[in-house]
């Protein structure tokens, strides 16, 4: 028995139960055994005090990048875990310069340009990731989404708004851009992104066509002014060689052999 008459059980269920009123999720949850550990190896209170606030703020650091990933809405969870640099046709040096993320904190944008199946959507999923990772904010969609917020917000002539708001955001990934004919308000809405996010952020598109093509996707005039912005901080990276999709498919690596 402590020297105030309580036992040390008792002190510790009335911690936990502070812990739950000052929401101290990841505290509570380690408060039993760092007492057990603190008793067992003679640690300074300061010690175990800093272990518990140590364990605090990992979990909240954790539980805020979970959040920004889910907010992200990246589609697959494809990340450089899964990705073969060997694989790439970009030059490796590239690729680790992509990786570094340094280009994001500048407010540079990125386009991966080349044929379907050469890694350019799991290249910027990637990235996407990794950013999260490094707790950036994130956000991921294809041109339509973006033509549905024009669609949204029109009605209450909030358009403006609503692409303001999206450019508080670190790094935004669109993709798939000239895979299918752009609508007018999908053409309308990448070119509001990036006037929002010129050089205030990173965008960061993967296309089947080169942006110099895009006049053969939407309005001449919105192309013209949307790649004016697009390329003026941007890293163009073009992709070559056959289908890594395809290549796996008949090698057999696509599937899992049936039995």
């Amino acid at each position: 028995m402590s020297s105030s008459g309580r036992q040390p059980a008792d002190a510790t269920a009335e911690v936990v139960t502070l812990c739950r009123r000052l929401r101290l999720k990841y505290f509570r949850e380690q408060v039993g055994d760092v007492v057990l550990t603190a008793r067992a190896q003679r640690w300074d209170p300061a010690e175990a005090m800093r272990v518990l606030l140590l364990a605090e703020a990992e979990g909240r650091d954790r539980s805020t990048t979970e959040l920004r990933r889910r907010r992200a809405h990246l589609p697959s969870g494809k990340t450089f875990e899964a990705w073969s640099e060997g694989r790439s046709s970009i030059p490796a040096k590239t690729q680790r310069a992509l990786r570094s993320l340094e280009w994001v904190s500048r407010a540079e944008n990125l386009v991966v340009a080349g044929p379907a199946g050469t890694g350019k959507s799991h290249l910027l999923e990637a990235i996407g990731h990794s950013a999260v990772d490094r707790q950036m904010t994130v956000a991921w969609f294809s041109v339509e989404d973006l033509g549905a917020i024009v669609r949204r917000h029109r009605v209450d002539d909030s358009v403006s708004k609503a692409f303001a708001q999206l450019a508080t955001t670190s790094l935004v990934l669109v993709d798939d851009i000239g895979l299918l004919p752009i609508s007018a308000d999908a053409a309308e809405g990448l070119y509001r992104l990036i006037d929002a996010m010129y050089e205030r952020r990173s965008v960061a598109l993967s296309s089947n066509l080169h942006p110099s093509g895009f006049d053969q996707l939407m309005d001449k005039t919105i192309a013209s002014a949307l790649v004016d912005r697009l390329m003026h901080h941007a890293h163009v990276i073009v992709t070559e060689g056959e289908s890594v999709r395809l290549a796996d498919a008949t090698s057999g690596k696509g599937v899992v052999p049936l039995g």
